[in-house]
């Protein structure tokens, strides 16, 4: 998959597999003309809570019902989904190594309302990258393929259902208590190993 071009869903916080998988290749294309599919990284995260795995959902509105494109789901403010994601992060992170180091870099997204969830992903996405210190061009695909030709085709991979990314143990602030849980959030590695992260995610996690 190293240098490969690839494929993707837009996602949420992106687990770490899907970073990594972003670094590693020569083109990235961000798939926007598919059918909204429920319950996957498009609008849900994964974070490390001081209970264990806590998956994080954004609240969105399909236009078009069940056949709504990704490019059409608005994100919906009706209930305070926001407030209650960054309260949870913070219950999660606030004692990890570099949280106060990148808090103020995150809590925005969740202070402004946007309109439309890729724009929101994909905003989250670029200030990962510029953490990370990396250059990542991201295309967007404007015509559905069920089976791109040459594109490495990831956008089942990194559903929520059936993501299968295994990583490389690193410092978990409830490790002690739960274990290592492998491909949560990127946040995750970033608020736990700080400037290590671009090295990780370029090793073979």
């Amino acid at each position: 998959m190293a240098g490969e071009r690839i494929i993707v869903s837009t996602s949420y916080l992106p687990p770490i597999g899907y970073v990594s998988a972003l670094l590693k290749a020569r083109e990235i294309l961000i798939e926007l003309d598919e059918t909204y599919p429920k319950q996957t990284c498009r609008n849900h995260a994964n974070i490390y809570s001081p209970n264990g795995k806590q998956t994080l959902s954004i609240h969105v509105n399909k236009p078009g019902g069940n056949h709504t494109k990704t490019r059409d789901i608005r994100i919906s403010y009706a209930l305070p989904w926001n407030k209650t994601h960054w309260r949870a992060i913070e219950a999660a992170y606030n004692n990890s190594p570099f949280f106060l180091y990148y808090q103020d870099y995150f809590r925005p997204f969740f202070e402004k309302e946007y309109e439309f969830l890729v724009d929101f992903n994909s905003e989250i996405l670029e200030t990962v990258f510029r953490l990370l210190k990396v250059s990542v061009v991201l295309n967007y695909n404007e015509i559905y393929f069920k089976q791109p030709a040459g594109i490495y085709d990831l956008r089942r991979e990194l559903t929520a259902k059936h993501a299968t990314a295994t990583c490389l143990p690193y410092t978990q602030t409830f490790a002690e208590k739960h274990g290592f849980i492998p491909n949560l959030s990127i946040i995750d590695l970033v608020f736990n190993v700080g400037p290590e992260a671009s090295r990780y995610l370029t090793s073979d996690i």
